[in-house]
């Protein structure tokens, strides 16, 4: 890991036993809240996809959108919101997934990629990876192509990236944590 990467991780805080007994919830609010570190892990972004076809970053609500709208910024590219059901005013494509106890619905534009597109999905951390590897399948649906998923932080003991490995999505972290 990179001092530039080790940055960004120590300014993740750790909430105990939030929003359960025995999780460690890494919350990304004191990243956002300086500017310094925070034109670090955008820059960090920028540099990983500076040299590729990108051709839009579809980014998840609702943190996503707050990576997601600098790095299109920066990079010359659309953005594509991937937002919960019903929040999408134009003619949509869904996609289901599973929650830890039910179900969720994510959508896109019909118009919002064209086939062939190179597509850079980003969302602040893959837990469990169900909205990720949701939010890929909207974009293979408009015969997008994923270039990568990309994420501040990795969960690798809920098994979501390995899930989206699993599912042929390469993945992007800036750092990981152990444990729930």
């Amino acid at each position: 890991m990179s001092a530039y990467e080790n940055e960004i991780k120590q300014a993740v805080r750790t909430i105990e036993n939030w929003p359960d007994e025995g999780v460690m919830f890494r919350d990304i609010m004191p990243l956002l809240q300086d500017a310094h570190i925070f034109r670090k892990l955008i820059d960090s972004f920028v540099h990983r996809y500076q040299k590729e076809t990108v051709d839009a970053v579809a980014a998840i609500d609702a943190r996503g959108f707050i990576l997601g709208a600098p790095l299109a910024y920066e990079l010359g590219v659309p953005l594509v919101p991937v937002r919960k059901k019903g929040k999408l005013p134009y003619e949509t494509v869904s996609q289901s997934y599973k929650l830890e106890y039910g179900e969720a619905e994510i959508e896109l534009h019909t118009d919002a990629l064209k086939a062939g597109d190179n597509v850079v999905v980003m969302d602040d951390l893959i837990a469990t990876g169900g909205t990720m590897l949701a939010a890929c399948e909207l974009i293979k649906k408009l015969d997008a192509n994923v270039l990568e998923v990309a994420a501040i932080i990795d969960l690798p003991d809920l098994k979501g990236s390995e899930r989206l490995r699993d599912a042929g999505f390469n993945i992007y972290s800036i750092c990981q944590f152990d444990g729930l």
